[in-house]
């Protein structure tokens, strides 16, 4: 616990030497900005943007950045940030490559925004590496994948010749409560879910899962579930059986 607080005094005494580097004129941004949203781990050095006449330059555990269009920062945590939207698109080019999803991801599933908002900060960055890949998985976000289980299937299972138009994380009323459905095939009336080992190993999840499958049902909806382990490493015979009992429900 004292190395944890030592740690959190640390972080603030850099963040706070940071801005006054800066002269207050700057705000935290980049994966420091990501880290006071929540979204990400504090790291040594400290990233600042500055307005776009500024002179300032990094020193140091200090990154100076500036920006293209002019400085848009919000107060969060008693600091000075970059909102969002923006550090999102800030950040990833320096996120590590199999890890620069999480943090949109997160920040759509926690409804700490939204998916055309994070478009339109995409849109003012032109030169962004990995660019294309960003506007895949707002592409893939739009559509309701929400999380890296969804995308994977998206992108290997449910998609490709046979496969109709699903809908994904589509709304439906239970019991007075909404629930969102991962791949929905409307006119069979099949519901399949992609079960992730985080959530549905867990016995009180796996109970929830059974009453709300079975609500459905009521409904006149299949629920079919994939393990997280077929569907990654058997993505072929899931395609073959997803199709079989597509076909099956079109049966007069």
């Amino acid at each position: 616990m004292f190395v944890d607080s030592a740690r959190a005094a640390d972080v603030e005494v850099r963040r706070r030497a940071a801005i006054a580097y800066a002269r207050g004129t700057g705000a935290l941004s980049f994966t420091t900005a990501l880290a006071v949203w929540g979204l990400w781990e504090d790291e040594e050095t400290v990233h600042v943007t500055v307005p776009r006449s500024s002179a300032f330059r990094s020193r140091a555990w200090v990154m100076m950045h500036r920006p293209r269009a002019e400085l848009d920062a919000v107060t969060r945590q008693a600091f000075s940030v970059t909102r969002l939207d923006q550090t999102l698109v800030d950040a990833w080019s320096i996120l590590p490559s199999a890890r620069r999803r999480e943090p949109v991801i997160r920040a759509i599933n926690e409804r700490m925004t939204t998916v055309g908002r994070v478009r339109v900060a995409l849109d003012g960055a032109r030169r962004l590496n990995g660019l294309h890949e960003f506007r895949q998985l707002v592409r893939l976000l739009a559509q309701g994948c929400r999380s890296e289980l969804e995308i994977w299937g998206h992108d290997n299972v449910f998609t490709g010749p046979g496969m109709p138009r699903f809908a994904r994380q589509f709304p439906i009323t239970l019991g007075g409560r909404t629930v969102y459905l991962d791949v929905f095939a409307e006119p069979e009336r099949v519901d399949f879910e992609l079960d992730g080992f985080s959530t549905h190993g867990d016995p009180r999840q796996r109970e929830a899962d059974l009453r709300r499958d079975a609500a459905l049902a009521a409904q006149g909806i299949l629920v079919v579930r994939f393990t997280r382990r077929r569907l990654l490493s058997e993505p072929i015979a899931v395609r073959t059986e997803i199709l079989a009992i597509l076909c099956a429900r079109q049966r007069p």
